[in-house]
C-alpha cells in the first residue's frame, strides 16, 4: 500500500509540473486519493475522508491564513502609503551611480518586504521600483530580478506568517521555529550579498533599461515620499516578535495600525484601512486557497493507515549519520524546484508529514530540511510566483534567473542542512 501512495504521489507531482492541474486542486485531490488508498472511510467521526481531511485538514492551517491576510494588509497599505517606494528612491538617492551599492540597498529594502508578505506581492513591493533603479544604474537585468529574489528569500527566516506555516506543519512550538530560523539568517545574508557583489563585478555594467514598457504611456502620477517615520512600519512586527515575544497576529496588526496613522489623516483612517483591507484579501487569496488544500494533504499522511504504510520505506529510504544527511539531501536540492516533491509549500509537506509522522527525523531536524529547501525554491525555482514576476519585470526569463542564483542558493541550502545537523543529529 506504501508503494501504491508513493505512486500516487508521484502521479500528483506530474500533473503540477505539467500544469494538468493548478497546486491547490492537485493537492486538494492527492489528500483524498491517499486517504481512500490508506483505508480511510468516506463518512464517519474519526479517520475519515469527511471529517479527518476535508474538514478538520481544510481549517489546519487556519492560523497561518490568517496571518497571511494580516501580512498582505500591510503589504497593501506599504504600496498604498509609498512606504516601500519611498525606501527605493532614498536608498537610489544614496548609492548614487554605483551599481553595487544600489544593489545592496534594494535588496535590504526586499528583505524587510520579505519578513512581512511573501511571494509576488513582496517582489512588487521591492522590484517595482527598485528594479528599474538597479538596471538604470548598470546592474544587468539577470541579476537585478535575482537581487529581489534573494533579498525576500533573506527576509523568509524573520516571516512570521513563515513561521506560523512551519509551526503548524510540522507540530513544533513557534518558539523552536523562531531559533533555527534566526540561526539560519546569518548563513542566508552571507550567501545572498556574496551572490550581489559577485555578480555585479564579474557581470559588469550595462546602462539600459530592459521593462518592457506599454504601447500606450501611463499616466500614473508619482506619489510624495512617505513620512521618514512611517518607514520603519515593516520593522514593527519583526521587533515586536523577536524582541517582546508578542504572538505573530497581534504583531502584524500593530504593523498595520502603525503603518495606517503614520500616513494617514485621521479623518481618512477608516476609509484607507477598509479598502486595504479588501485588496489584501485579493492578495491573500491564492496562498490561502493553497494552504486549505496542505492542511488536507497534511492530515491525510497523518492517517494511521498512512503512517504505517510509508514509514519503513521512509526510514528504508532516508540516510542515516550526520554526513550522509547532509550529502543525500544536498544532492536531493533539485527535487524542490519545478514544484517537485520536496517544495515545502506543496508536495513537500507531504512529505514532511510522512517524516515527522513515521518518527524518521526528529521534528526539528524535518524543520530544518524543509527551511533549508525554502531558500532554493523561493529564489531559484522558475514556477514561483515571485521569481516569475521579477524575471519578467527585469526582462530576462526566468530560467535565466534560475541559472544565474542556483549556485548560490544551494551553497545557503547546504548550509543549512549542516546547521540542521549540528543542532539536532549530533
Amino acid at each position: 500500500m506504501g508503494y501504491a501512495i508513493l505512486a500516487v504521489m508521484a502521479v500528483g507531482v506530474v500533473l503540477m509540473l505539467t500544469r494538468v492541474l493548478p497546486t491547490a486542486f492537485a493537492l486538494g485531490l492527492l489528500a483524498v486519493v491517499i486517504a481512500l488508498l490508506a483505508g480511510a472511510s468516506v463518512l464517519g467521526d474519526k479517520n475519515s475522508v469527511g471529517t479527518t481531511v476535508l474538514q478538520t485538514g481544510s481549517t489546519l492551517l487556519a492560523a497561518t491564513m490568517v496571518a497571511v491576510l494580516l501580512g498582505s494588509w500591510l503589504g497593501t497599505l506599504m504600496e498604498d502609503t509609498g512606504i516601500a517606494a519611498t525606501l527605493v528612491r532614498k536608498i537610489v538617492e544614496f548609492g548614487g551611480e554605483r551599481p553595487a551599492v544600489v544593489a545592496v540597498g534594494v535588496y535590504v529594502v526586499a528583505v524587510l518586504c520579505g519578513s512581512i508578505t511573501g511571494s509576488a506581492p513582496a517582489a512588487m513591493l521591492a522590484g517595482v521600483v527598485g528594479i528599474p533603479a538597479m538596471i538604470a544604474v548598470g546592474v544587468r537585468p539577470v541579476v537585478a530580478g535575482g537581487t529581489v529574489l534573494m533579498g525576500i528569500a533573506t527576509g523568509l527566516p524573520l516571516d512570521l506568517i513563515g513561521w506560523q506555516f512551519l509551526s503548524d506543519a510540522i507540530k513544533l512550538p513557534i518558539e523552536q521555529v523562531r531559533s533555527f530560523q534566526l540561526r539560519l539568517f546569518p548563513i542566508v545574508l552571507v550567501g545572498s550579498l556574496l551572490y550581489i557583489l559577485v555578480e555585479t563585478r564579474r557581470r559588469g555594467a550595462r546602462h539600459a533599461w530592459a521593462v518592457r514598457l506599454d504601447a500606450k504611456p501611463s499616466t500614473r502620477v508619482r506619489r510624495g515620499d512617505a513620512p521618514w517615520y512611517a518607514l520603519v512600519s515593516p520593522l514593527v512586527p519583526i521587533v515586536l516578535a523577536l524582541g517582546f515575544h508578542v504572538p505573530i497576529v497581534a504583531s502584524l496588526l500593530a504593523g498595520v495600525v502603525f503603518a495606517l496613522v503614520t500616513t494617514t489623516r485621521p479623518g481618512k483612517l477608516g476609509e484607507r484601512a477598509l479598502r486595504s483591507l479588501y485588496r489584501a484579501f485579493d492578495v491573500a487569496a491564492p496562498p490561502i486557497v493553497l494552504f486549505v488544500a496542505i492542511g488536507m494533504l497534511l492530515s491525510a499522511v497523518r492517517l494511521p493507515g498512512a503512517v504505517s504504510a510509508l514509514t519503513p520505506i521512509v526510514s528504508a529510504l532516508s540516510p542515516s549519520g550526520t554526513l550522509l544527511f547532509v550529502l543525500v539531501f544536498a544532492a536531493l536540492v533539485p527535487l524542490c524546484l519545478y514544484r517537485g516533491p520536496f517544495n515545502i509549500y506543496g508536495l513537500g509537506a507531504g512529505v514532511a508529514g510522512v517524516l515527522v509522522s513515521g518518527g524518521v527525523y526528529p521534528a526539528t531536524a524535518v524543520l530544518g530540511l524543509m527551511a533549508s529547501y525554502g531558500q532554493v525554491l523561493g529564489v531559484s525555482d522558475p514556477t514561483s510566483t515571485q521569481t516569475v514576476w521579477s524575471a519578467q519585470y527585469a526582462g530576462v526569463r526566468p530560467e535565466r534567473v534560475m541559472a544565474s542564483t542556483l549556485p548560490y542558493t544551494w551553497l545557503i541550502a547546504i548550509g543549512g542542512l549542516v546547521l540542521t545537523t549540528v543542532l539536532y543529529l549530533t
